[in-house]
């Protein structure tokens, strides 16, 4: 049961009597839906509906103190926190940031973590990723046996992007990184941050560029961020890269104008393919029925 140490991810602990309210009138999915034996998965946006930051989000047992953690990339921390306090006006909470204290761990193999990791929880995006644990830092290094590149290469050949690897905040829509693909954002809540921009993009079918995870045949891969392009026209960015796998934000109507024109992917100059679409993604690829009508 390897558990990877995950040391660029951070944890933020929300409490306080007013905490499930207060982050369901902000983030992106629906906070009723986390509960003691449920984590959920979301963001918090811009007014303009672009991504500052994505987590994780566990519910705390009333036995322990009861709140919510939020498992998030550990350099948006300091603008997650600020973000919140900002927001937190008379509400009746707390906000801690743990960086000092936690660590987060990740099963490496998809095999279940030791009960007794920590905070032990299934990661709610797709069930294949196996469970994260949040712990306490003193000791952790007894408990982190695993590899973290194991982890996230089994990452990427799911197809599960990585906020801060394979998307850019700031820079985001919630579309583009999977959210609606992966439980991130409720199309049934009520209001929050960025909520009209994302229901806008989830009605009109607007997203056409989106992440996906992309083949160099050769096992060759470029370096993380670098520009795909095809026919001299710029498809996206490739993400993390792993084992001749990755994923890539693409535009995906000029990928599929490229493969009918027979042209060839590239990135940094190697040539590359897209994988066989992972089973949870429900918008059609190119060259499938419905392809253009809602990308």
């Amino acid at each position: 049961m390897p558990a990877a140490r995950l040391v660029d991810r951070g944890v933020i602990r929300v409490g306080g009597a007013d905490a499930r309210d207060f982050l369901q009138n902000l983030v992106t999915n629906e906070m009723s839906e986390v509960t003691a034996t449920r984590a959920g998965y979301g963001g918090l946006l811009t007014p303009q509906g672009k991504i500052i930051g994505d987590f994780l989000v566990v519910a705390v047992p009333d036995e322990e103190g009861g709140g919510f953690l939020l498992d998030c990339q550990l350099l948006r921390v300091p603008d997650l926190m600020k973000r919140l306090k900002l927001y937190k006006l008379r509400a009746k909470l707390t906000l801690d940031d743990l960086i000092e204290a936690t660590a987060v761990l990740a099963s490496d193999d998809g095999a279940p973590l030791p009960a007794d990791a920590g905070v032990v929880y299934a990661d709610p995006r797709l069930p294949a990723l196996g469970e994260r644990a949040i712990c306490d830092r003193d000791g952790v290094e007894e408990i982190a046996t695993g590899s973290a590149d194991a982890y996230h290469a089994r990452r990427i050949a799911l197809g599960i992007p990585d906020g801060g690897r394979d998307f850019l905040y700031d820079d985001t829509f919630p579309h583009e990184a999977l959210f609606d693909q992966l439980g991130g954002v409720s199309f049934k809540k009520g209001c929050y941050i960025g909520q009209e921009v994302v229901s806008r993009m989830q009605h009109r079918g607007t997203a056409r560029t989106r992440i996906v995870p992309i083949v160099f045949p050769e096992g060759l891969h470029p370096e993380d961020g670098i520009e795909a392009s095809a026919g001299g026209k710029t498809l996206g960015r490739v993400g993390g890269c792993a084992g001749g796998r990755a994923l890539a934000m693409l535009r995906l109507d000029r990928v599929a104008d490229a493969i009918a024109a027979g042209q060839t992917l590239d990135a940094g100059g190697i040539a590359f393919t897209l994988a066989e679409k992972p089973g949870f993604l429900r918008f059609p690829y190119p060259g499938e029925a419905g392809f253009g009508e809602r990308a």
